[in-house]
This record gives C-alpha cells, structure tokens and sequence, in this order.
C-alpha cells in the first residue's frame, strides 16, 4: 500500500496490457537517477502457477526495449547497457542435502517448496549486499539437477530495476517480514486458486510425472502452499488481476 494505504490494481484486456502498464510504471524509476548504486527493488509475490516467472521477465524485456529512447547517450553506436534485471526466489531453496539432514527427510523432499524449505536470510543479505554495493552475485536454479547454481545470476551496477520473483516474499512471519520491508514495490498476482493448481498440474506433468503423482504432489503441497501465499495479498501495494496468457 502506498502512503495513503491506497492498494493499486492492474488489469487489462489482455495480458499484453498488462505487461505494458507495469513496465511503464516502472520506467521512470530508471531514467531520473544518477546514482551509480542505485538499486529499484520491487518483489512480485503470488501463488505457484500464477506466472510470476513469466511476467517479471516480459516486464523487464519491456523496459530494457523503451529504454534507448530514454537514453541521453551521445554515441548512437553504443547499445545501451540493460537497465531491469530479475531475480528469481528459486535460487534460494535449500540444497538437497540439507534436506537430506533433516529430522525427516523424506517429508522435507515431499514438501520442498513450502516456506521452510528455502533460504530466506540468504536472500535476505544478498539484496542487503545489492543495495549497499551495487552489484551482487545471486544463485540460480537448475530443474534438471533440483539444486542452486551458485553465481549464475549477475546483477550489475547499470541494472536500476531489479524484480524479485517468489511464492513467499510478502510473509509477515520472522525472517520473511524483514526481507518484505526491503522492497520499494510489493506486487500480487492475485489468481484463481484452481486455475493456477491447474498450470501446476500440467507442469508437473509435462516434467515426466505421472498424473496420479501430479495430482498427489499438488493436493499434498502445492495446494496448501497456495493457500498460505494468498493470504499475503493483503500486503501489497498493487495487484495484478491474472488473466490467460
């Protein structure tokens, strides 16, 4: 919410409007300052299937187009560097084997993906190291081994505009409200539960799973991590109003 408490909502006709409202919001915040380290941090929360993923990532591709038009470079040779940039929450699951130490590690496999299976304070001094110094390292994910990449992710200092994409980034609860409080920008896509454990679904499934564990998975934890992501929507400034893509 803003300083009046106001919560902003975004919609459209279609996705593409959508996109286009919010890059346009954001563009601003990468033309009007001239400090080197200056960092525009905004976190994009919401349900698994809600196509956070997606839609931070055709945001940014939409102001680093706009920008050259923005750009007072002298030299029109020169492409100007990218201004938006994201990072994805995902980097920041616990590795395999520090689940694998658990009191119960079949059930903390089971249920990776809940809160307790990442790494919030990891996340939390990484944004903390970017807005002190500018540019940070950041893990990414790879699917095909369920693990971190250490490093893979470099936000430099002419990235402006940095979206953090994740399921929990507006929780109220511990470590999670203290790396809430350091976005300039809380986002929401508020969707539809059971079209969103659909995409899930479909997901999981494309993934190789077959459909009655699909179908477990999503019910066992996907649903109920959903369900907790939700009640975060009260936590932020806009609300995206999902539509098909």
């Amino acid at each position: 919410m803003d300083e009046r408490g106001v919560v902003h909502v975004v919609e459209g006709s279609c996705i593409d409007e959508i996109y286009d409202a919010l890059a346009k919001r954001l563009l601003p915040t990468a033309t009007t300052t001239s400090n080197s380290n200056y960092k525009y941090l905004v976190a994009l929360a919401g349900p698994p299937g809600a196509g956070k993923s997606t839609l931070a990532h055709e945001v940014v591709s939409r102001i680093n187009k706009s920008w050259p038009e923005k750009s007072t470079s002298l030299d029109s040779q020169v492409k100007p560097s990218d201004v938006a940039t994201v990072v994805p929450m995902d980097g920041f699951h616990l590795y395999r084997s520090e689940l694998d130490a658990m009191e119960d590690p079949q059930e903390a496999h089971a249920r990776r993906g809940a809160p307790w299976t990442f790494n919030p304070s990891r996340l939390l001094a990484c944004l903390k190291s970017l807005r002190s110094q500018g540019s940070v390292y950041a893990p990414s994910f790879d699917h095909g081994i369920g693990d971190p990449v250490e490093d893979d992710i470099f936000v430099n200092l002419q990235h402006k505009v940095v979206i953090v994409e994740g399921n929990y980034l507006l929780l109220e609860d511990g470590i999670w409200k203290e790396l809430s409080s350091l976005f300039d920008e809380k986002w929401f896509i508020d969707v539809d539960i059971d079209k969103a454990m659909h995409r899930v679904l479909k997901r999981h499934i494309s993934t190789g799973k077959p459909p009655d564990v699909a179908e477990y998975r999503i019910e066992y934890n996907d649903r109920p991590n959903a369900e907790l992501v939700m009640k975060s929507k009260n936590n932020a400034d806009l609300v995206i109003k999902s539509i098909d893509f």
